[in-house]
């Protein structure tokens, strides 16, 4: 009966990112330098059989894993093949950047124990579950920003060490007040005994553990690191921290959302979403750096993807728009970064001048990437934004869907302040013809991922509605 409850091959997705991040920590210290591109071969391996294994489990019925601590259903498998594969993609960018460095090892250990926690947090259906994912998606997180050896990148690690702190205090301060008052941490037994609970208590529960999971997802109230990192820190770090991270967040936010009763968490959820979305567009406008742009940018982009969890309980498109979004937002984030990662001395979006002519295609996978963005037909992040809109607006929250088409409409501002130096004449400030490789590939490969999970968006739609 107890191998029956726990079932622990159900989580073999979770096992191969663990195992895999153990192995390459220690195989990593016995590889010689010049030869660490056997570890990265081996990290991209264990993302590839995670993304086959997670893409069997879909097909099975929904179920759930260790006494019904961990739900094993189509959120969790397109959270596990989504953080895998963003994670590999990232790896292309590893390649260029920390290519026989003395930690490269390291950083793909990091990659995929933070991968891990992901994934455990998108499936969590324990409180016990989500402290231990949050913990295990945070941890890594401050080596791999301290990995960029500058006083930048020193002190965005302290921050984000110190905002994770403070955050991480707080779920777990709400996950003790929710055991407390209902004497289980599961949470199909939470969700039937918070009904008799102190309301004011449940509510001061429900803040302390959505802010506490808003520092995963990066945006309001525990947004501030994020900006800082995605400038200070390497483009490898970069892109994962302002993508990965917020599969499991976001998603572990919506399973506690249709836990909590819905006097307690609608209206701070709504908003926290109006709050990201507004203060991430004002502040990216005035931004000269790509990175810290796009930092920002992630800011707001969190405010869009928090909408449909508005909606849960209320609209059946909530959790479908949910995971079309982040699909789309996954490949559209990567290529942004992707191709700031190309071109590493171009910091100022001024430099970017003249890259149409002098390399068409890293041009068009950013205008893809920024206008995907922004929500543009054809793009996937269009159709995850005008779902996530539909789902606010059909469980009632019609403000809301007016708050996502007001911002979406502000947001293309700043990001038309990167397009534009690019598609003008170089004059006498050409960009040069040479640039990172691997970076660059992987910018068009993300750009046209957007493009053909937009297009193909019927047949994505209809295996997140499961």
């Amino acid at each position: 009966m107890e191998t029956e409850m726990m079932r622990p091959l159900l989580l073999l997705p979770e096992m191969l990112l663990a195992g895999g991040a153990l192995a390459a920590l220690l195989g990593g210290s016995f590889v010689p330098r010049h030869r660490q591109w056997i570890i990265r071969i081996f990290t991209a391996l264990v993302l590839v059989t995670t993304i086959v294994t997670a893409a069997v489990q879909l097909r099975s019925p929904a179920t759930s894993a260790f006494d019904d601590s961990f739900a094993v259903d189509t959120a969790t498998g397109i959270a596990r093949i989504l953080a895998a594969s963003g994670t590999l993609l990232i790896l292309a960018i590893a390649a260029d950047e920390i290519s026989a460095s003395a930690r490269e090892s390291e950083t793909y250990a990091l990659l995929l124990f933070s991968t891990a926690g992901t994934v455990l947090l998108a499936g969590a259906n324990d409180l016990l579950a989500l402290a231990v994912g949050f913990l295990l998606a945070s941890i890594p997180l401050y080596a791999l920003i301290g990995l960029a050896h500058t006083r930048a990148g020193a002190e965005a690690a302290m921050k984000t060490y110190l905002m994770g702190a403070l955050f991480g205090i707080l779920i777990l301060l709400g996950v003790t007040i929710l055991s407390g008052l209902t004497g289980t941490t599961g949470y199909a037994e939470i969700a039937d005994r918070l009904a008799d609970a102190p309301q004011a208590a449940v509510t001061v529960a429900a803040v302390a553990v959505i802010a506490g999971l808003m520092f995963k997802a990066g945006g309001v109230p525990a947004h501030f690191w994020v900006p800082d990192a995605a400038q200070a820190t390497t483009a490898t770090a970069a892109t994962f921290l302002t993508t990965v991270p917020k599969i499991g967040a976001l998603l572990a936010v919506y399973r506690l959302a249709t836990v909590l009763p819905p006097t307690s968490w609608p209206l701070l959820v709504a908003a926290l979403a109006v709050a990201s979305m507004t203060l991430g567009n004002l502040a990216a406008y005035w931004q000269s750096d790509p990175r810290r742009l796009l930092g920002w940018s992630t800011v707001s982009q969190v405010g869009f993807l928090l909408v449909p969890i508005v909606a849960a309980g209320r609209s059946d498109l909530a959790l479908p728009s949910l995971l079309v979004y982040l699909t789309g937002y996954t490949a559209t984030n990567i290529a942004a970064f992707a191709v700031s990662a190309a071109l590493p001395e171009h910091r100022d979006l001024a430099d970017y001048r003249g890259l149409a002519a002098q390399r068409p295609w890293l041009a068009a996978a950013l205008l893809v990437a920024l206008l995907g963005l922004v929500g543009t037909p054809p793009t996937a992040v269009f159709v995850g934004k005008l779902t996530t809109a539909i789902a606010a607006w059909d469980g009632g929250y019609a403000w809301l869907a007016v708050v996502v088409f007001g911002n979406s409409v502000l947001s293309l501002f700043y990001y038309l302040r990167w397009i534009t130096p690019a598609y003008r004449h170089a004059g006498d400030t050409s960009v040069r013809l040479s640039g990172r490789r691997w970076s660059s590939r992987l910018a068009v490969s993300a750009a046209a991922l957007s493009l053909v999970a937009g297009v193909a968006a019927g047949p994505l739609w209809h295996v997140v509605s499961r």
